[in-house]
């Protein structure tokens, strides 16, 4: 049982990192300097396909988080 836990442990943690590092920032870092508007080519063709993508990943994290939490309480009763 404990080896099942910590497996699961294992496989949240590395589905957490990796989604978390999927994410875009919410700050435009060097875009900004040049004065365009950001993602003007990419939000023509696509209607909230960004915003629907960044719910997703937001979800998404905070669901692993919660697993994340599950497991390490389990793992320290155990």
């Amino acid at each position: 049982m404990h080896t099942l836990f910590t497996v699961l442990h294992l496989i949240v943690t590395v589905l957490l990192i990796v989604v978390v590092l999927l994410q875009e920032g919410k700050d435009p870092g060097m875009r900004g300097i040049s004065g365009t508007a950001p993602d003007v080519g990419d939000s023509f063709f696509s209607k909230n396909t960004g915003r629907t993508k960044a719910a997703f990943m937001s979800k998404l994290t905070c669901a692993l988080a919660i697993l994340f939490l599950i497991t390490t309480l389990v793992l320290v009763i155990l």
